[in-house]
């Protein structure tokens, strides 16, 4: 495909550019990165950048385009409208900006399944942008280039502010990208104007009055009629892979699939086992075993005839990184990966893994076949094992517990965990949080149809559910101390290897799930939380506040759902 015809499509979304350079491979990518002064290499040969003040996702930022194609959109909460109007006056501004610049185009695909992915692309103006698309995205082969047409086209000017509503439509055509910080630490990159709050979220699960956003200098609009994402005001790379999985979690049900905030492991055997759970309680961490092989670290689908991952690469929070805690991520993490925000030395450029000055969200993208063994597919069979990984900041969940079908129904739609420091803006210490199917930011259907969908395959499956508690022990956060990965590792093998199986459970007094009277390579004392606190009275309170805790956050779907899945929650 030439660039004219490329040209030709991208003015029939709305989109006019200068000269563009497509799928170019990640050498060329990272050079001109370079020669950009966008980034430098670290001592392991990763590209290092600076997202300046935007370190994390803006939820409060991003926006659907209320149209008929978003009819099924469960308004409220994460799923906030806004008009076709300011939609389109911002893709204008956007258009405008990249009139006479030179942008790098990445076409490929969310989804390794043939058969349910959907073809993106991506147009940045920031070089390494490009390589985040070409490395997190599925990589397509040279015939899959040849008559191109994207399902989704993502738009992303992050250097480009989101004009405020009521500023008059200036064009914004030709600002110039702000200065690249230096990945050593010793100049912040340009700071983005102060954040303002959005108006006009509404609530319920019929369309608010629509307002637009205010403020704020970030805009992320999905516009499913339009089929495409715009990205302004921040350079942080993640709003490209969520917004994307955004759209995936949209469009598949309907073609009866499962999307999934999950990572995917297979045993050498083909058992696949799934790991929920949202930024930060271990997904990418646990699924990089050497005992199994990776399918995927975030996001995937569940069909009728196993799973698949939506992506090519993997995303992965790096602070405190170690090659001995976790050596299958630390060697992957060489050129042709990106490090956004941390910090290295500017003589030997020897990474700083522990420094969090900029963010405690330090990331790291590589692709998936960085890992040793990973699965060049992408996919797997029929899930054997479910994990729902949470990050409890209050310290009163056991370590792993077994779940019947209801109580696995009942807490995937609570999706109990911590929101960790950096993960999003204005996030600075574990905050407790309620995040429905354990990614409610990413899901705009309703979580009772994402639920509905789970329980259908576990009892198909049939597959074993587990909760597992990745957060603390002995105490809430700032007294306890955080769950070892050596234990959790352990937890997740007994149960992959089926040693508790058979082991005898016993209810939690208050939430009822079933915890393991034993378990191999962990002390019988860590299994029931509440042993593990020095006040064992203190932990039956905050037990208890932490219950009630969960009855205010599954209100919402009282009546929605069976008896069965009401009653499996905690003793209130």
């Amino acid at each position: 495909m030439d660039e004219k015809t490329v040209h030709a499509q991208l003015a029939a979304t709305g989109i006019a550019v200068g000269a563009i350079h497509r799928n170019l491979p990640s050498p060329e990518l990272t050079a001109r990165a370079l020669a950009r002064k966008e980034g430098i290499l670290a001592a392991n040969g990763a590209l290092v950048v600076n997202t300046g003040r935007r370190t994390g996702r803006s939820p409060a930022d991003r926006y659907i385009v209320a149209e008929p194609a978003a009819a099924d959109v469960a308004w409220g909460g994460p799923n906030q409208p806004c008009s076709p109007e300011y939609f389109e006056r911002q893709l204008r501004r956007a258009s405008a900006y990249l009139r006479a610049r030179d942008v790098y185009v990445f076409d490929g695909f969310a989804g390794a399944e043939p058969t349910y992915r959907l073809p993106i692309r991506v147009v940045a103006d920031a070089t390494w942008h490009a390589l985040f698309a070409h490395t997190v995205f599925v990589r397509p082969e040279p015939v899959d280039l040849e008559g191109f047409t994207p399902g989704f086209t993502v738009v992303d000017v992050g250097a480009l502010p989101a004009e405020p509503e009521g500023a008059g439509g200036a064009a914004g055509g030709g600002a110039a990208s702000p200065p690249v910080g230096d990945p050593s630490g010793a100049g912040g990159g340009a700071a983005s104007p102060p954040v303002g709050d959005p108006s006009g979220a509404g609530g319920g699960a019929a369309c608010p009055p629509v307002g637009d956003p205010s403020g704020s200098p970030v805009f992320v609009g999905v516009s499913f009629s339009r089929r495409l994402i715009l990205i302004m005001g921040t350079l942080y790379a993640g709003e490209m892979k969520k917004a994307v999985f955004t759209v995936m979690n949209h469009l598949l049900p309907a073609r009866d699939v499962l999307p999934m905030h999950c990572s995917a492991t297979a045993g050498r055997k083909g058992d696949v086992a799934l790991y929920f759970g949202l930024s930060g309680t271990g997904k990418t961490t646990l699924s990089a075993d050497p005992s199994r092989r990776l399918i995927g670290d975030d996001e995937h689908g569940w069909s009728d005839h196993g799973v698949f991952n939506f992506e090519g690469g993997c995303y992965a929070k790096v602070i405190h990184l170690s090659a001995r805690a976790e050596p299958q991520i630390f060697q992957a993490i060489r050129f042709g990966s990106i490090l956004e925000n941390v910090i290295v030395d500017p003589l030997t450029r020897a990474i700083a893994w522990d420094d969090d000055s900029l963010t405690e969200n330090t990331r790291a993208t590589y692709p998936v076949d960085h890992i040793p063994g990973a699965v060049p597919t992408g996919t797997g069979g029929t899930p054997r094992n479910v994990f729902f990984l949470t990050c409890d900041s209050y310290g009163v969940l056991p370590p792993i517990a077994k779940l019947t079908p209801a109580m696995a129904s009942y807490h995937f739609l609570c999706g109990f965990t911590a929101r960790l420091a950096g993960t999003e803006d204005g996030i600075d210490e574990p905050e407790p949080t309620f995040s429905a199917c354990f990614g409610a930011p990413f899901m705009p259907r309703d979580p009772v149809e994402y639920a509905t969908m789970l329980a259908e395959r576990l009892k198909a499956g049939p597959t074993r559910c587990w909760l597992v508690n990745t957060g603390w022990s002995g105490g809430p956060y700032g007294q306890g101390k955080r769950m070892r990965i050596s234990l959790t590792r352990n937890l997740l093998k007994a149960a992959l290897e089926g040693s508790l199986d058979h082991v005898e459970t016993t209810p939690h007094p208050v939430f009822g799930v079933l915890v393991p009277m034993h378990c191999p390579r962990v002390p019988p004392k860590l299994l029931d939380p509440r042993s593990t606190w020095a006040d064992p009275h203190e932990y039956d309170a905050r037990a208890a506040e932490v219950a009630q805790h969960f009855a205010a956050a599954f209100k919402r779907f009282a009546g929605r759902v069976p008896a069965a899945v009401a009653a499996a929650g905690p003793v209130v």
